[in-house]
């Protein structure tokens, strides 16, 4: 094991990104993502790596940029978070369709309106369909390895899509975390110099990102369907090779005491370590609890996550997002499509939590482990609504 040290996972993030070797970032600084960006052009500004940091008037620029550089074969960076998402959400399909894989640090903040600068998840939930790998880590010694991992996976021959990790803002990117960083050798040794599938130069024209007319747009979108559900094969193959080589495993759903338990609690992102001392304290009452983590987004870990809540009776899913006018969180709907057909499948309990930044305590998480034990619909419910 490396020599921990203590620093602000925004910090560290850029840290990661500088070992990687990257040619190209470009990134508009917003809060709580402003400590990635500034820290990486300082990276670049003092000749820590040699690469260009392009500064941009906007969001819609960054991405566009980086698509723009990724298209020669640049190793491209960037980072965003909340309604910079949103700025860049023209583009984002456009990124993927072209099979270019750009790496994103998104720093999770809710959107407006109202305005609302802290953590939760409905800024990458709106951009659910654009087709990039959706990564969401935990804490920040897993923001630096996903952060690393990114770059393998985007740019994997049998992937070429590109690929966000998401972490949460403020309750992760400005936490201090004692944190291990591997070498440069070790980084180099892990990952590969890109070699892109084609590239645009002026010597070479070709053509990227072409008009589709009606008669091809379905098969189209039928090729980038598969290549993204496909992509896990490879995603589970690059952190088994992560894990041999630094001792860390990562595991598209991971499960926590859930042996033999009847209730599971399912959370994303940072709010698994609060639910993990939950589980702790239910379990020393007596409760049949466990608690089930859902690390990939997109793809959708299909048979990880059956396997994961199989013979449990009551399924919580914490949401920290809002689908408006819907049945449910995001993220609970897609387990109800996914289990509906299940002859066994568990009842469904949903509580739309951490809205805006709002804390969510070990009290919180075994208050709503009760509630739902009394519940007899599966009904979704805002948790903490003063009356």
């Amino acid at each position: 094991m490396g020599k921990r040290i203590g620093m602000e996972v925004g910090i560290a993030a850029a840290e990661a990104v500088g070992l990687c070797n990257i040619d190209v970032a470009a990134v508009y600084p917003i809060t709580p993502q402003s400590h990635i960006a500034e820290h990486l052009s300082d990276i670049v500004h003092d000749g820590r790596i040699d690469a260009e940091f392009i500064t941009v008037e906007s969001e819609h620029s960054s991405i566009s940029a980086c698509a723009g550089a990724s298209a020669t074969g640049a190793r491209v960076y960037t980072a965003t978070s909340s309604q910079g998402l949103m700025y860049m959400h023209e583009v984002l399909p456009i990124v993927s369709a072209m099979r270019l894989p750009v790496v994103m640090g998104n720093a999770n903040r809710a959107i407006a309106g109202p305005l609302n600068i802290w953590n939760d998840h409905s800024d990458i939930m709106n951009q659910r369909d654009c087709g990039w790998i959706v990564m969401h880590a935990e804490n920040g010694q897993e923001v630096i390895d996903m952060t690393i991992q990114s770059f393998k996976i985007a740019e994997h021959a049998d992937v070429m899509l590109p690929t966000v990790v998401n972490m949460d803002g403020f309750q992760l990117t400005h936490m201090i975390e004692p944190l291990e960083f591997p070498t440069q050798a070790e980084v180099n040794k892990f990952l590969p110099d890109r070699v892109p599938y084609a590239t645009l130069h002026p010597d070479k024209p070709v053509s990227m990102g072409c008009f589709n007319m009606p008669e091809i747009f379905t098969e189209t979108m039928k090729v980038k369907d598969s290549v993204l559900i496909n992509s896990k094969k490879t995603i589970i193959k690059i952190w088994n090779e992560w894990g041999k080589q630094f001792g860390r495993n990562y595991k598209p759903v991971e499960t926590y005491k859930t042996k033999g338990a009847e209730t599971l609690i399912l959370t994303v992102g940072s709010m698994g370590e609060t639910a993990s001392v939950a589980v702790d304290e239910l379990k020393k009452a007596g409760k049949s609890v466990g608690l089930v983590k859902l690390r990939l987004w997109r793809p959708f870990p299909l048979e990880e996550l059956r396997a994961a809540i199989k013979g449990c009776k009551t399924l919580i899913v914490m949401d920290r997002s809002v689908t408006f006018g819907g049945i449910g969180g995001p993220v609970a709907t897609e387990i109800k499509s996914l289990i509906f057909h299940d002859k066994d499948r568990p009842r469904i309990v949903n509580y739309l939590m951490g809205l805006g930044g709002r804390d969510v305590t070990v009290e919180d998480f075994i208050t709503m482990v009760e509630r739902a034990a009394k519940k007899k619909d599966e009904t979704y419910e805002f948790y903490g609504v003063r009356e």
